[in-house]
């Protein structure tokens, strides 16, 4: 029989990345998480977190995280089932991508009777996040699923590069090629954000390093775009109707995405799978073709 109160202790010192943030999110002194998990990795003879700042799950460690979100998950679906009342909402930790929480994913987190706690990460990192179990599922642009993962293509969020119609004609005049993009102003999300880059690769035809604006905000990059900052990829679905923002050129970026779900909780969570879809399906590049 598991230890469900050490299981919890490991889950929340894995959560937060702190002995001291888990004791305090669990009500209890940080001596009392450490024993738990203490106890919990000399009954199972296991390393079960990585001690530093953050602290991390070991691959045992990141397996019980799954252990426990399934059994918090399974447990409150039950408490429905046979009627227990004020059992409390269980949490579901997600991944996405920030453009795909600012466009199309949102819609298909309402009407579920659990709680969502959500990590904004780049759709070629969230896979990561699944790997090391923080995560019970998440939006990626891996089309191969995570070990223990199921993984279904869910369309492409397609992107328009796009800037303020004098910053266009300021920096792009004779059109776009390597010279103009290596001179012109970009956005970035953050160091990570490879979309702008990408996709002056593909219209140049050659590696270009752009000068960037850092913003990590999706709709602070429309922001900045309709204030002249520079111009930057902006996902298709939420340009507005702007007479002042201009398209540097017909060449979209589309940028595949995948709903990766851990395989103990696809049971569990076949109703957000389904909302997940239905969502993406309104949204999202199918086939080539907008759904738009």
């Amino acid at each position: 029989m598991m230890d469900y109160p050490a299981l919890a202790a490991l889950a929340a010192v894995l959560r937060t990345g702190s002995f001291d943030l888990a004791a305090s999110a669990l009500a209890v002194t940080p001596s009392a998480v450490s024993q738990r998990v203490r106890g919990l990795e000399e009954r199972l003879g296991a390393v079960l977190v990585e001690r530093g700042r953050p602290c991390r799950a070991t691959a045992a460690g990141a397996r019980l995280l799954r252990h426990h979100d399934e059994v918090r998950l399974l447990e409150a679906g039950l408490d429905r089932e046979i009627g227990v009342a004020d059992s409390g909402w269980p949490t579901v930790h997600l991944a996405v991508n920030a453009d795909s929480l600012a466009t199309w994913f949102l819609p298909a987190l309402a009407g579920h009777e659990m709680l969502f706690d959500l990590s904004i990460d780049d759709q070629e990192h969230s896979a990561d996040q699944l790997r090391r179990g923080a995560v019970s599922a998440a939006v990626t642009s891996r089309s191969g699923p995570v070990q223990g993962c199921d993984s279904e293509p869910l369309g492409a969020l397609r992107y328009r590069a796009m800037a303020r119609r004098d910053v266009a004609e300021r920096w792009f005049p004779e059109g776009v090629d390597a010279t103009a993009l290596a001179a012109a102003p970009s956005l970035v999300y953050d160091a990570r954000d490879r979309l702008q880059a990408d996709w002056a690769e593909r219209v140049s035809g050659r590696p270009v390093a752009l000068p960037a604006h850092r913003i990590a905000s999706t709709q602070g990059f429309l922001d900045a775009v309709r204030l002249g900052l520079g111009w930057a990829m902006i996902p298709e679905v939420m340009l507005p109707e702007d007479r002042d923002l201009v398209e540097l050129s017909p060449v979209p970026l589309d940028t595949p995405l995948h709903w990766q779900v851990a395989r103990g909780m696809a049971g569990p969570l076949e109703a957000l799978t389904r909302a997940v879809r239905r969502a993406a399906r309104a949204a999202l590049v199918q086939n080539g073709t907008s759904s738009a």
